[in-house]
């Protein structure tokens, strides 16, 4: 009931600005960290404890963003490191590789996307709940 409410609370300008750099974060450092799939997951953490005191809508759209990132994370590494042991290793290219990184691709374009959209919504104040996500950050995320 609580958070019924509050998806219909505006937030102040200082509190849209925080909850969309929390977005813009993780595509900031794309750039940066591209090959390492965990130093995007490093930045969205840093900038989640840097304000997890702050208002509710910059705590809930940082813990969104983090989650986001986390499952991402997981997917990535795993994309990573079968392309190492690849290059590294004996093993050939197989159907089923490049079936993971068909779908590592559309995943990641797909979040690329819908981060953009959020950051931008976020910065005019709007709450986006995403699928999954926007659940899961209800259940950790309180008032």
């Amino acid at each position: 009931m609580e958070i019924t409410r509050y998806k219909m609370y505006t937030p102040g300008e200082h509190e849209a600005e925080k909850a969309s750099n929390s977005y813009l974060m993780s595509l900031i450092v794309v750039v940066a960290g591209l090959p390492l799939p965990i130093i995007n997951l490093i930045a969205t953490l840093v900038f989640w404890l840097a304000n997890r005191r702050a208002t509710y809508f910059v705590r809930w759209h940082c813990m969104q963003a983090l989650l986001s990132q986390f499952l991402l994370f997981f997917m990535n590494s795993y994309g990573f490191w079968w392309t190492i042991s690849l290059i590294f290793g004996e093993r050939s290219i197989s159907n089923e590789y490049i079936a993971y990184l068909i779908t590592l691709l559309v995943v990641n374009l797909t979040e690329f996307i819908v981060t953009i959209y959020t950051a931008i919504q976020t910065r005019k104040g709007k709450h986006i709940s995403w699928w999954f996500y926007g659940s899961i950050t209800d259940i950790i995320v309180k008032p």
